[in-house]
């Protein structure tokens, strides 16, 4: 196996990983909201910015921290640069960023997958 077969074979797996685990994501997401819908009858909006905000809750980062993942925190609560993609991820639905991200992940899966078997039939 060449070099460049393994790097094709490596963003195809990561292509795979990403296209295939945010699909499962979005699947997971959309199920939560209609459940909620059906139960409560009322649409939970979640935005790219919810999504951020909960995954940086379980990580238990301390307000007062420097990090990076600190400033983000803090950024998504009080934005003081950058408004205009604040304003971006809080309309966004994070179900639709999943779907988007599905989508890429799939074509780069497909397209290593491609070039992968291109090169095994010329080299």
């Amino acid at each position: 196996m060449t070099g460049r077969q393994t790097t094709w074979r490596v963003l195809s797996t990561a292509g795979a990983v990403t296209g295939y685990g945010c699909l499962a994501g979005f699947l997971w997401l959309i199920g939560t909201q209609v459940y909620r819908w059906f139960r409560e009858d009322e649409w939970t909006r979640i935005s790219i910015a919810d999504g951020l905000r909960s995954a940086l809750e379980h990580l238990h980062l301390s307000a007062d921290g420097t990090g990076r993942l600190e400033r983000l925190s803090r950024w998504l609560d009080a934005p003081v640069d950058w408004l205009g993609l604040h304003k971006v991820i809080e309309v966004v639905p994070a179900s639709l960023a999943l779907f988007a991200a599905a989508v890429f992940g799939n074509f780069v899966f497909v397209y290593g997958s491609d070039r992968l078997r291109g090169s095994r039939r010329t080299g």
